[in-house]
């Protein structure tokens, strides 16, 4: 399904409501049907995708595919092996006092479900939920960033092509806004907090449950006992994947100084071995996604060395080319203008702290993060980071891959979102887990709780509840 340019939301959302209420959906044939041509339109359609992410992105075909595609088709690939045991009604315990009976519980789809995508992975961000949505039997809105307008138009064009029961709506902030008026029985929302306030407001004159993926600054603590050139290594690649422009990227470090310090010429030689002398030059290195973004960037660096960070490695910033160079700031103090909102790019701050009691205090003092990663070989450094700091996930020697991890739910904590997503947590987010029970008529065993209560019917109800 699609929609016409001049169709309104709620002529859309009815359309798709319509073909839910049909009860087509419900079956475990259509839900694997419906997976294995998502799986076709992300397959047959790659060179396309591709290329349309390279447009609006700058992403390099091979880093389209791994980040994009690939994470798709694992995600569809895991969802359907596993599918029919995750439907499968799941037995629970029955009290003593009830018995001869049985429970359990069985998955239903919860009717419509709108998907509102962001544009720095604008394919896997808008069919990656898409997935559970429809494993769990239901129909789906669509609304694709008009800041990826290239990958918005060409998945308007498939989705039709390939499945049943789903729309594409294209357009600015005013459909968006327009679609966040009719009822939908879950919103997904990936983004920043300002407008999932906004979504979180429009849900809730509908009643409609939300999953939020909001980011924020994921900060990464690096110590002396790990293997700093190893940890530079995935370091500057977490950082730099989609130049930067991740939710779940490291935002700054957390360093001692002498390690801080060590750090600086291996992420560096980090840099230069991925991306060369000349980033700009290089085919895997993307491009900010609008000029204005990359001069929010140059802004940030530009006031964190007038407050005193020092450039360690980056360059000149082509706003006009939508190109900012992998930087690396050093120096950076807590409360440099870098520190201060999410950076969402290619800019990299190394944070001086006394020690990890430092670093925690640090982390706690911020808003929840949606990842914290540690590099560090010390187990009792990480069981205080586990313990004592909060986080929508932890990597351990390793950013990202927690984020592409279908076996993995994918969600933040308090500011940088609710709910979560993947694999199975995607299913029974996108389920009513409805209780069962089924109790014979005979023997009835529920007299003792029923009037009219004589002393001793009270006395066996008081025991038995």
């Amino acid at each position: 399904m699609t929609s016409a340019p001049t169709e309104t939301a709620a002529v859309v959302v009815q359309r798709v409501r319509d073909r839910f209420d049909t009860g087509v959906t419900r079956p475990l044939a259509w839900r694997l049907r419906q997976l294995d041509r998502l799986a076709a339109l992300a397959g047959e359609n790659a060179r396309d995708i591709e290329r349309a992410l390279h447009a609006d992105l700058g992403k390099s075909s091979t880093e389209a595919y791994l980040s994009e595609i690939g994470v798709l088709l694992a995600e569809i690939r895991h969802t359907r092996k596993h599918l029919r045991r995750w439907l499968a009604p799941r037995r629970v315990g029955v009290p003593w006092q009830y018995q001869p009976a049985r429970a359990s519980l069985v998955l239903e789809p919860l009717g419509v479900v709108l998907v509102i995508a962001p544009w720095n992975y604008p394919v896997f961000l808008l069919l990656g939920p898409l997935v559970g949505a429809l494993a769990a039997g239901n129909t789906a809105a669509l609304k694709p960033s008009e800041l990826a307008p290239r990958t918005a138009e060409l998945l308007q064009r498939l989705v039709p092509r390939y499945l049943d029961g789903v729309t594409v709506v294209t357009g600015g902030p005013e459909q968006t806004t327009e679609l966040l008026e009719e009822r939908f029985d879950h919103i997904v929302f990936t983004g920043g907090g300002r407008v999932a306030r906004i979504v979180m407001t429009a849900a809730a004159r509908h009643l409609t449950p939300v999953t939020l993926e909001l980011g924020g600054k994921s900060p990464a603590w690096v110590d002396a006992t790990t293997d700093l050139p190893a940890a530079a290594r995935r370091i500057a690649w977490g950082k730099l994947v989609n130049a930067g422009q991740t939710c779940v990227a490291p935002d700054y470090l957390l360093a001692p100084p002498d390690v801080a310090r060590a750090l600086e010429p291996l992420l560096a030689r980090e840099i230069r071995a991925m991306y060369g002398a000349d980033p700009a030059a290089s085919p895997d290195f993307g491009r900010i996604v609008t000029s204005e973004h990359a001069a929010r960037l140059d802004r940030l660096v530009t006031e964190s060395v007038a407050a005193g960070a020092r450039v360690v490695v980056g360059g000149e910033t082509d706003v006009a080319r939508r190109y900012v160079p992998p930087t690396v700031l050093a120096d950076v103090s807590p409360d440099s203008p870098v520190m201060a909102e999410e950076i969402f790019g290619p800019v990299l701050p190394i944070v001086p702290v006394p020690d990890l009691d430092a670093a925690i205090a640090h982390v706690r003092g911020g808003d929840k993060p949606l990842a914290l990663y540690a590099f560090t070989a010390d187990e009792g450094v990480q069981a205080r980071l586990l313990r004592e700091t909060s986080s929508g996930a932890v990597g351990l020697d390793v950013p990202l891959v927690q984020a592409s991890m279908p076996s993995l739910p994918f969600g933040g904590v308090g500011p940088s979102g609710m709910g979560a997503y993947h694999g199975e947590a995607s299913v029974r987010t996108f389920s009513h887990a409805k209780p069962v029970v089924r109790k014979p008529l005979t023997p009835d065993t529920l007299g003792a709780i029923r009037p009219s209560f004589t002393a001793v019917r009270r006395a066996l109800a008081r025991r038995l509840l």
